[in-house]
């Protein structure tokens, strides 16, 4: 069997099911609407699903929770009082960086909650449990640079690679790091690009710098320690000394 068709398979054991992912999102939606108080604008999935990026061994779908502007309380408040609301209401709640994780039907939700910065844009404020602080971001801007960006394979492969390694290494700037690896490869060839990808990542990760295209003042590539970076980057080194795929990826 070939790389390609080996990777191909691959990709197709890990195919997410989308419509059962969306009815879980929609089976939680009266709970954010009860918690919002009136102030929710949207509740939308973001994130993998909306990239094509998704894979069932991670979060099977982002719903992203657009606040109005003149949402009452901090975005500490905002975030916390989501938490409470889902566990009240009986799920199970993870509090994440920017998210509240939990399962619905035996899918994987990662909920975000952002406050819109002015009554029109896209422009949202996000409340960052690791740090105590807060980020601007704009789901829309992510979602593009991604989808139409042509690595979407590379991308799902690598988050595979991620899970299977039990690596932290944040999807957007997984995502990110994919698309420069490959800036100079042809699209299509997948075995070969994806070998180019562990190349990048085991020599050249550690030292790159990654912004937010939806925020210049979010550094993208300080989410993650020296420490994890070299983690990624020794696993990835393992990885290129194999001698065959399903030693990489299975």
């Amino acid at each position: 069997m070939s790389g390609d068709l080996y990777l191909r398979n691959i990709l197709a054991k890990y195919t997410v099911e989308i419509a059962a992912a969306q009815a879980a999102g929609q089976t939680i939606y009266p709970v954010l609407e009860k918690w919002s108080k009136g102030y929710m604008l949207k509740a939308e999935f973001s994130g993998s699903m909306s990239k094509g990026t998704a894979i069932n061994i991670c979060t099977d779908a982002d719903i992203f929770i657009s606040l109005k502007a003149t949402t009452p309380g901090t975005l500490q408040d905002i975030y916390n009082t989501l938490h409470t609301a889902v566990t009240q209401s009986g799920y199970p709640a993870r509090r994440q960086n920017v998210s509240i994780g939990t399962t619905v039907n035996g899918h994987r939700i990662d909920l975000v909650p952002g406050r819109r910065q002015d009554q029109y844009g896209n422009d949202h404020s996000l409340y960052k449990s690791k740090t105590g602080s807060w980020t601007k971001t704009n789901i829309h801007t992510h979602i593009n640079q991604v989808a139409s960006s042509n690595r979407i394979d590379e991308i799902k492969l690598t988050k595979i690679w991620r899970e299977l390694n039990g690596l932290s290494f944040p999807s957007f700037y997984l995502e990110l790091a994919v698309i420069d690896a490959l800036k100079y490869s042809k699209v299509g060839y997948l075995s070969s690009n994806f070998w180019s990808v562990l190349g990048f990542l085991r020599d050249d990760l550690a030292s790159k710098r990654y912004i937010d295209p939806a925020n210049t003042n979010n550094v993208i590539s300080d989410d993650l320690s020296i420490q994890e970076k070299r983690n990624i980057a020794t696993r990835a080194a393992e990885s290129r000394n194999q001698n065959n795929w399903n030693r990489i990826v299975w």
